[in-house]
């Protein structure tokens, strides 16, 4: 056992797990609670830590964030200047490739309606469409974007990809800046939200924008819910400009009970699951860096506070 102390912090995430994965990197995570030391703290492992958590820690030297969503430390100003690092984990990235193809095809196999119909004790038949005719936007091209894009494109869907700088992704159309949005949510039969939290993408979508969405369109939000002006929403979907609606995540969370939302049979509510951390993959990049930082080597997947992500 060595004599520095990782902290850690969730109120979701299982920390016996997370203990014994990290302990076979040689890394030894402890309940911020229950750490009699504070100075023995090198490096913290958090979710959503409360404000002022930090400043418990004077030899703080690395903060992990449990997940590639980093919006919740950003900007916070009880923050010491040390590194920011993120999950970067394949298994993150296949889970929620595999959350978005999902929604995707439930939406493009028109599933909603025959659960409808089941409901009604109705034979409600729908023929098929050839994938190729729908069209997929993916907004945000980030390691989990690019990875759902791409499985998109594997199944057949045309997948147009828009980003803040353009990226050239072999079997995606792709597109970038303000300037070309409208263009791709006009276009878009299908449209999934996965972009990260910043002072640029808050608020992005708000009504003007969804109203510049294709008539009849679905919308799939799996980034976050202060990307998108939810009244706005609720009204497009009450309207059925926007016909239909997979959302994971919320302006607030949990979402409240009291929320129209709730009642839509035109939506799909998930409570922000479509991809999580998993410890028995990204302990070895938590414990890479660790090492690194030891060294004086470059950390991986290093968060800059300036864009956000």
């Amino acid at each position: 056992m060595t004599s520095e102390v990782m902290a850690f912090y969730s109120v979701l995430d299982d920390f016996k797990t997370w203990r014994a994965a990290l302990a076979a990197e040689g890394i030894d995570l402890r309940q911020a609670d229950d750490i009699a030391d504070p100075a023995s703290v090198r490096q913290a492992l958090v979710w959503k830590p409360p404000h002022g958590f930090f400043a418990r820690y004077p030899n703080l030297g690395l903060v992990v964030n449990l997940g590639a969503g980093v919006d919740a430390l950003v900007g916070r100003d009880d923050l010491p200047e040390v590194p920011i690092t993120r999950l970067s984990d394949p298994k993150m990235a296949r889970m929620m490739a595999g959350y978005v193809l999902f929604a995707v095809m439930r939406h493009a196999r028109d599933i909603p309606a025959f659960e409808r119909a089941q409901r009604e004790r109705r034979w409600h038949y729908i023929h098929p469409r050839d994938p190729e005719t729908i069209t997929v936007g993916v907004l945000g091209l980030g390691e989990l974007g690019l990875t759902a894009a791409l499985e998109c494109a594997r199944q057949g869907y045309r997948v147009r990809g828009w980003s803040n700088t353009l990226k050239s992704v072999e079997g995606i159309e792709t597109s970038a800046g303000l300037t070309a949005l409208p263009d791709i949510l006009g276009d878009s039969d299908i449209l999934v939200c996965m972009l990260p939290q910043t002072p640029q993408t808050s608020g992005l979508l708000n009504a003007e924008r969804l109203a510049q969405m294709k008539r009849g369109a679905v919308f799939i939000n799996v980034s976050r819910g202060s990307i998108v002006d939810e009244p706005a929403l609720i009204e497009a979907l009450r309207s059925g400009h926007i016909a239909e609606a997979t959302l994971d995540v919320f302006a607030s969370e949990p979402l409240s009970p009291a929320s129209p939302l709730w009642a839509m049979d035109n939506v799909l509510i998930t409570p922000h699951l479509a991809s999580v951390a998993l410890p028995g993959s990204a302990a070895q990049q938590i414990g890479e860096n660790v090492r690194r930082l030891r060294s004086g080597q470059e950390l991986l997947s290093r968060v800059d506070p300036r864009r956000g992500y």
